[in-house]
């Protein structure tokens, strides 16, 4: 686990130095190898300074940033015919084997565009990867964008990255979040993309709550199975409502240690619901307090990590900071979190409002377009947070196969056309089939910027210096990049 990137200079200049720019700015305290790759070529060093007198002599350069999480883990490299693939992120075998990649694609025994098509319709997974032939990248994204991958290019460079800030270091000021289930072609006349595997809206198939939350439970048992079978012990961002209790009560089904980590502003009331909680499932929890200044402090880490001024996704990413913070100075190197839920089953109370203002069909559209975004609003943050920590993010909820099963779902399973409608109804159900305590089967829906107390705590330091939300944090993150960028 780490990030990856590739960078392609049209001019047909050396892209060597650009490609090591990129390495350094996503360098981290836990990472154990860069490597560095052309499509004949291979360097692998223990710094990225030692990669700084490698000279490629190509126009094109790809490279990783490798950190190991398991003691099976090894960086994903093939050599193949007058080409190397790298590939970052996690697959999920069905029995819990090590992934391959040299494997997978001397086997598949096809064309560069093929394998990665393959690859992402076939495989299981948080994944990207890019290939180095001899004039282009062929490059792809696993279909739910758990791992995050950008792009972009200037007159004189086409680029992509796990992170922005390694295209920004090349100055490639416009980026786009690589589309999920999709491989690519970068050549010198920049990026064609090739549709693999991605959602598709469908007309609703009808099925009872019975059967729908029974299939759930199982869906979701066997999800988090696959992602337990390399591990004994297992981290769990815990709010202490109904997504994360599920979560949790799966990993301890699997047969894992699970430990509850819970991060909020001191004297919130959601923490001691999830004492609770936790008593009642019989888990252990380590709780975290903070206060007003550790927001303020921890404010310039989190914005360039999820590397936009977004006022929703800090008050979100600042909670979720501290969680893997605190599952990394424990010593877990995974964590699992109920990220996707509200999307996929309408946990949001806008759903309900256009379900009362619009109708079925138009809420419907709502929520896909909302499960198909997924990506962009919650993943690419949430992974390089825990990235940056060296914490594996591992999601449940995020699967091509819950993902489906949702999407086909009728909205009266989901939620009513009435204001105190619990929302996520056929999750409920599969708590309860689960034997999770009523407290939590019928906790309504609150969002973590409020239930931790940091949303109402950024309005504060914001107006102390005289600012709105937007302004300053606007304000912050132009500051904070403008120092670390000149650093890095």
């Amino acid at each position: 686990m780490g990030a990856i990137i590739a960078v392609l200079d049209k001019k047909g200049e050396n892209a060597t130095k650009k490609a090591v720019e990129m390495l350094r700015i996503l360098s981290s305290k836990k990472a154990e190898a860069f490597e560095l790759a052309s499509s004949s070529m291979v360097e692998i060093k223990k710094t990225v300074d030692a990669l700084q007198n490698v000279n490629m002599d190509s126009h094109m350069a790809a490279g990783q940033v490798f950190s190991k999480i398991l003691s099976s883990d090894k960086l994903q490299i093939a050599r193949l015919e007058n080409a190397t693939m790298l590939l970052d992120g996690r697959i999920y075998l069905p029995n819990g084997e090590t992934f391959d990649i040299e494997s997978f694609a001397k086997k598949s025994r096809q064309n560069y565009e093929e394998i990665a098509q393959h690859l992402i319709k076939e495989v299981e997974g948080d994944f990207t990867f890019v290939i180095a032939e001899n004039t282009r990248f062929v490059a792809g994204r696993d279909p739910i964008g758990s791992q995050p991958l950008y792009y972009g290019e200037n007159k004189n460079l086409a680029a992509l990255a796990s992170e922005r800030k390694a295209l920004w270091k090349i100055e490639i000021e416009r980026t786009e979040s690589f589309p999920p289930g999709h491989s690519a072609i970068i050549d010198k006349n920049g990026f064609r993309f090739k549709l693999a595997k991605t959602l598709v809206y469908s007309a609703p198939k009808q099925i009872t709550m019975q059967t729908a939350a029974e299939k759930l439970r199982k869906l979701l048992q066997k999800s988090t199975r696959k992602r337990l079978l390399d591990l004994k012990e297992v981290a769990v961002a815990f709010s202490g409502g109904l997504d994360s209790s599920i979560i949790a009560v799966l990993a301890e089904n699997a047969g894992a240690n699970v430990t509850l980590i819970h991060a909020s502003l001191a004297d919130q009331p959601e923490t001691q619901h999830a004492k609770q909680a936790a008593e009642e499932l019989n888990l252990p929890i380590q709780v975290y307090q903070y206060n007003e200044k550790d927001v303020e402090n921890v404010l310039p880490n989190v914005l360039w990590l999820i590397e936009e001024p977004d006022a929703i996704k800090t008050s979100i990413g600042v909670p979720f900071y501290w969680i893997a913070e605190k599952a990394a100075e424990k010593g877990f190197k995974v964590m699992l979190a109920g990220q996707g839920a509200d999307e996929l089953f309408g946990g949001y109370k806008r759903y309900v409002d256009s379900y009362i203002l619009h109708g079925v069909e138009k809420t419907r559209r709502e929520i896909f377009n909302d499960i198909a975004k997924l990506y962009e609003a919650n993943l690419e943050r949430d992974f390089k947070i825990c990235n940056y920590h060296g914490v594996e993010l591992r999601l449940p909820f995020a699967t091509t196969g819950i993902v489906e099963f949702a999407t086909a779902l009728p909205l009266k399973l989901k939620l009513e056309p009435k204001a105190t409608t619990l929302r996520k109804l056929v999750l409920r159900r599969a708590a309860e089939n689960l034997g999770l305590p009523n407290f939590v089967v019928n906790k309504p829906k609150k969002a973590i910027q409020y239930t931790t107390g940091v949303s109402s705590i950024l309005k504060k330091i914001a107006k102390r210096n005289h600012s709105t939300v937007k302004e300053y944090l606007q304000n912050l993150f132009q500051s904070t990049w403008k120092k670390r960028m000149l650093h890095e």
